[in-house]
């Protein structure tokens, strides 16, 4: 299989309480949140297993787990310093972090 033809995926896992991405069949890697109250969800930890550097797995997830987070109507608190610095990044985004866009 060549590696134009392998998928990613970005998935919520609700039972383990991260996102996950996926590279064919594989786990690649994964963003560990808590849910706080009916408002908040707050990232602290992300990894992608160095066998797949290089392929823009981090960010489609880290893009992919704060649109989801956004369409179900939370708040992010970026406590991970991989999601603090991808959302620096991308300020389209501020107006759903606290501590940017949201102050509290």
């Amino acid at each position: 299989m060549s590696e134009q033809a392998v998928a990613a995926a970005v998935v919520r896992n609700d039972a383990q309480h991260r996102y996950e991405v996926w590279y064919g069949n594989s786990l690649a890697g994964f963003s560990e949140y808590r849910e706080r109250d009916d408002e908040d969800t707050v990232f602290i930890h992300t990894e992608v297993d160095g066998e797949y550097s290089g392929k823009g797995l981090g960010n489609l997830l880290a893009q992919e787990a704060v649109k989801d987070v956004i369409a179900r109507g939370r708040a992010i608190v970026p406590r991970c310093p991989f999601i603090k610095s991808w959302l620096d990044k991308n300020p389209e985004y501020d107006e759903h972090v606290v501590g940017k866009g949201i102050k509290r």
